[in-house]
């Protein structure tokens, strides 16, 4: 009887062993996909902040675009006015 006894508690550690041992295998499981949840999101971000950064690059270039347009404009009145008060 006491054989019994024994193989039954050696049998019912096995079992706790095996369940705690599926639990710690669903555990790295779940951490797998938080992880590669975790690069999906990495990567949309990456996008985005590249997306933002163009658009940034070409506000950038538009209003450089527009100073030089601006500056342009001036120096030609400027032009204009010396050659006028020259003439005058």
């Amino acid at each position: 009887m006491e054989e019994v006894q024994e193989m039954k508690k050696e049998q019912n550690d096995w079992t706790r062993l095996y369940y705690k041992m599926l639990k710690g295998i669903k555990t790295m499981i779940d951490m797998q996909k938080m992880v590669k949840d975790m690069k999906k999101i990495a990567e949309v971000a990456n996008t985005m902040i590249t997306e933002i950064e163009e658009s940034i690059l070409m506000a950038s270039i538009d209003n450089q675009t527009t100073n030089v347009t601006n500056i342009l404009g001036i120096s030609e009145k400027l032009q204009y006015l010396i050659q006028s008060n020259i003439r005058d």
